[in-house]
């Protein structure tokens, strides 16, 4: 399964959003494998590598930008990767209603000026296209397939769509390797604090050590289906190490909704979540998606594919690490 050079020296991988939750848990999972890892950053005033920062000396970080063709040309020349994970993007689905137009422009076109660049500078590298859940939106069948149409609720989710398949178009039309990855919600304690359930461990965390009292929050009946990042990057590396290049749904084939977190979460940290959440109409989405539950028959068959951390247990390892974090800052 695992490749080496035939010409001698080690793989190497470049990632875009190396910064962000799946970047770092995939930057270690590489090199750990033994890869030369280089991760491509944003040019900006302010930079935020908390979550790479025991990383930084091992892997090089080298500044490139999705909205500037030129730049990506020169990071795959200065590179040279046998394999590129596209993980970055404007990801947050509410934040995708105030900037729509440059949602598209990171996470749509951006793929397209990435994919260019490969084509033109490294034909021969595997090229790994991060899709999301959140393209099946209104969703057409439960549970959803690689072959379940897309019906985009969000701009965020409709430039997922067009990354999607403008990848199979480069895969089909220039014989790239390219794959999606079409990955459910999955989460960790490096998860932004913007995302629902770490907005909820955090929230648990404040209030069991007496920095807050109340969590508020948005639709309590929203069901997904949740599991430990960690577990999704290894699938996208096994994707790049099959023979042919295909799309695949990873899940863990079990939705739970908001409410069910909550009640785990306060449980874990022995507090009563109906005495501390509140329901707050400004955290409701526009348009919301429906029983997002992914099938991965596909990626268990083919790419011998398991979660190991169920459900119970992320959220714990979730409201552990928050606890931990704010008990230190309370001293």
């Amino acid at each position: 399964m695992e490749r080496t050079k035939t010409t001698g020296g080690n793989l190497k991988a470049l990632i875009t959003g190396i910064t962000g939750q799946d970047g770092s848990y995939l930057a270690e999972f590489l090199l750990e494998k033994g890869y030369e890892v280089y991760g491509m950053v944003r040019r900006a005033s302010t930079e935020n590598f908390e979550r790479i920062a025991h990383l930084t000396n091992t892997v090089p970080l080298i500044q490139a930008d999705l909205l500037d063709q030129l730049s990506l040309i020169q990071i795959l020349e200065e590179t040279q990767p046998d394999e590129i994970y596209n993980l970055a993007a404007m990801s947050f689905v509410p934040t995708s209603w105030n900037q729509p137009v440059l949602t598209g422009e990171f996470t749509a076109l951006g793929v397209t000026r990435l994919l260019e660049a490969v084509r033109l500078v490294t034909p021969k590298a595997k090229f790994y296209q991060a899709s999301s859940s959140e393209m099946y939106g209104k969703v057409q069948e439960v549970p959803q397939t690689e072959k379940t149409p897309f019906y985009p609720r969000s701009p965020y989710a409709a430039s997922k769509v067009y990354g999607h398949y403008i990848t199979v178009n480069y895969r089909e039309s220039y014989d790239l390797f390219a794959v999606s990855g079409i990955l459910f919600n999955h989460e960790s304690p490096r998860r932004g604090k913007e995302f629902v359930t770490r907005k909820i461990t955090d929230g648990v965390a404040q209030i069991k050590c007496g920095f807050s009292h109340e969590l508020r929050l948005g639709n309590l009946e929203a069901k997904r289906d949740w599991g430990f990042a960690e577990d999704y990057v290894k699938a996208m590396w096994l994707m790049l190490q099959q023979e042919q290049a295909d799309d695949f749904v990873i899940a863990t084939e079990k939705t739970h909704s908001v409410q069910k977190f909550c009640e785990i979460a306060f449980s874990h940290a022995g507090l009563d979540w109906k005495e501390c959440v509140v329901q707050d109409p400004k955290f409701l989405r526009p348009a919301e998606v429906e029983h997002l539950i992914g099938d991965s028959t596909k990626a268990k068959q083919q790419l011998g594919w398991e979660p190991e951390v169920d459900f119970e247990g992320l959220v714990k390892m979730m409201v552990d690490a928050d606890i931990k974090r704010w008990a230190s800052i309370k001293g």
